[in-house]
């Protein structure tokens, strides 16, 4: 709305802005620690701590270590881990592992909750850590994944993840039908209360490069692709058809992937459907601002929250990142 008259000198919109205590006073969005949601990755064995070379900063862990970084998350008034796990043997083409009552995942679980029951666990419902060829699903002899047959696979995953404990199951990996299928599986197990939170605006990005060579999948992958089941970047309207979809099937909760690149859709999503709506800040956009501020060319610091906040402003209830710790302790001190 326009106030004809309130033109200036009558309106001086610097006066508000003149000292801290206004700016504060009629600031529209505040970042907390409660907006952060923290990816971690871990891997098999004891003692184990890799660093990720293309995400400064960020480590591979097995769970003994794992724990620590639990615990100064809680510390820090971080709400949720999300788990990806690194699978370093067990590939096959099918999957099979990713469903596994003793496979990584549901051991890592199991042990988080029974440590820090207050604190939520997420796990990513996807079989490309899975597979030997890198892909969200099981394929056929060209290539395509085949969408049933995959949702077969990740509602036996889900319920196994839900078996060991976890707070929330979060499907990543786009296929058509897959949150109804999971869903109705959940209630019929009695799972009642796991929460879905569906990757439901997921883009077929080249943001995602330092994220699959921390998980392992980029050598699996090779030259190809995923651009038959994620969204094309150029979409906007049909993302908004994916989340109608998601939430008609069963979802809590909705995300939009990648963040900064996307946050016209983000805002799209909470002005349509007003749900819980969650961004994931992926590892290149990470990645880029650490580069940026390892080489003094940002102030990675200041550069963090603003993008945080970007998120909160565009709508997002919630943010995946792995600036959580750091964020976190910049907001608390």
């Amino acid at each position: 709305m326009i106030f004809a008259n309130r033109a200036f000198p009558a309106a001086r919109p610097r006066r508000m802005r003149r000292d801290d205590f206004s700016r504060r006073l009629m600031r529209e969005n505040v970042l907390t620690a409660n907006d952060l949601i923290y990816p971690v990755f871990v891997l098999e064995g004891e003692n184990r701590e890799q660093a990720v070379a293309s995400m400064p900063g960020v480590t591979r862990q097995s769970l003994d270590k794992l724990l620590f970084t639990a615990e100064q998350a809680l510390e820090l008034g971080i709400p949720m881990l999300a788990l990806f796990p690194v699978i370093e043997s067990g590939k096959s083409n099918n999957a099979d592992e990713a469903y596994n009552p003793d496979g990584l995942v549901p051991r890592v679980v199991r042990e988080l909750k029974a440590r820090f029951p207050e604190l939520g666990v997420m796990t990513d419902i996807a079989l490309d850590p899975y597979t030997v060829h890198g892909q969200d699903g099981v394929i056929d002899d060209t290539g395509y994944v085949l969408n049933d047959v995959t949702v077969e696979v990740l509602e036996r995953q889900a319920l196994c993840h839900a078996a060991a404990g976890v707070d929330v199951v979060a499907p990543s990996d786009m296929m058509d039908g897959r949150i109804g299928a999971i869903r109705a599986s959940l209630e019929a197990d009695g799972f009642i209360h796991t929460r879905i939170m569906a990757y439901s605006a997921k883009y077929a990005s080249a943001f995602y490069g330092p994220f699959r060579d921390a998980v392992g999948s980029s050598a699996n992958l090779g030259k190809a692709d995923k651009f038959t089941y994620q969204m094309d970047p150029a979409n906007g309207d049909e993302a908004l058809q994916e989340i109608a979809y998601d939430l008609a099937e069963g979802a809590d909760m909705v995300m939009v992937k990648p963040g900064m690149p996307y946050l016209d859709v983000i805002r799209r999503v909470k002005d349509e459907f007003k749900v819980p709506t969650f961004a994931y800040q992926v590892s290149g956009e990470y990645a880029m601002l650490k580069a940026a501020g390892e080489n003094g060319w940002l102030d990675e610091k200041a550069c963090m929250l603003e993008s945080l906040t970007a998120f909160k402003r565009a709508g997002a209830d919630g943010v995946l990142t792995y600036f959580a710790l750091d964020a976190a302790r910049a907001l608390k001190g």
